[in-house]
């Protein structure tokens, strides 16, 4: 069946956490980026931890390798299980993360595509395609492909093959559950849970969509 991924990109410790353990029955994992971590610190992966979900790292880390080695240590020792990381620093980059993420039992995911309208300005004209030959050829465990444009995870799809495809951009930015649920191994949802006046209520009616 089809993960459902929380974003929680609020930026309070303590309403993050309330919102995951009300959610946390009907997700599979929780995504946390930039917000939240800055905002309450990287300790906060530890309280979460501790709800049972695994946690994903979405620091889209784009450096040296040296560096990137540096965040993917310091992002598994804190608790998270997953890495999201940009690949148009390199392969060597890439596979820096992965190295890490693998020696710590953990996942590497590459950005093919994101979400937002103006990712079509850089990512189109076959940069997202040659981003996710990258993340195969370096040994990541998948890709990000957006759930707001479904013909381009198909034809990502092609590249990556069994490799897991996780999907942002449902709910808020206008991706339907029912549409690209049944395309990907993961759909990220964000401000359409957390941002509801019951996010609990909200968390299980995505749930109830998965295939």
């Amino acid at each position: 069946m089809t993960e459902l991924i929380l974003a929680l990109d609020v930026r309070g410790g303590k309403e993050a956490l309330a919102i995951a353990e009300a959610c946390a029955p009907y997700i599979d994992r929780i995504k946390l980026g930039y917000p939240l971590v800055l905002a309450a610190g990287l300790a906060v992966a530890g309280e979460m931890a501790a709800l049972g979900r695994p946690l994903i790292a979405d620091f889209k880390v784009a450096d040296i390798p040296n560096t990137n080695r540096l965040i993917a240590e310091e992002v598994f020792a804190a608790g998270f299980s997953s890495l999201i990381a940009h690949a148009f620093t390199g392969s060597d980059a890439v596979a820096a993360c992965v190295d890490v993420a693998h020696a710590n039992g953990g996942e590497c995911y590459v950005v093919a595509e994101m979400s937002h309208p103006g990712a079509v300005e850089f990512f189109h004209g076959g940069v997202a395609e040659r981003l996710a030959e990258t993340a195969v050829a370096c040994g990541a465990d998948g890709i990000i492909a957006p759930a707001t444009r479904p013909g381009r995870i198909a034809r990502l799809r092609e590249i990556v093959g069994n490799r897991a495809i996780l999907s942002p951009g449902v709910g808020t930015q206008g991706g339907e559950m029912e549409r690209v649920a049944p395309l990907v191994d993961g759909v990220i949802v964000g401000r359409s849970i957390y941002e509801a006046p019951d996010p609990a209520a909200a968390a299980a009616a995505y749930a109830a969509l998965r295939r």
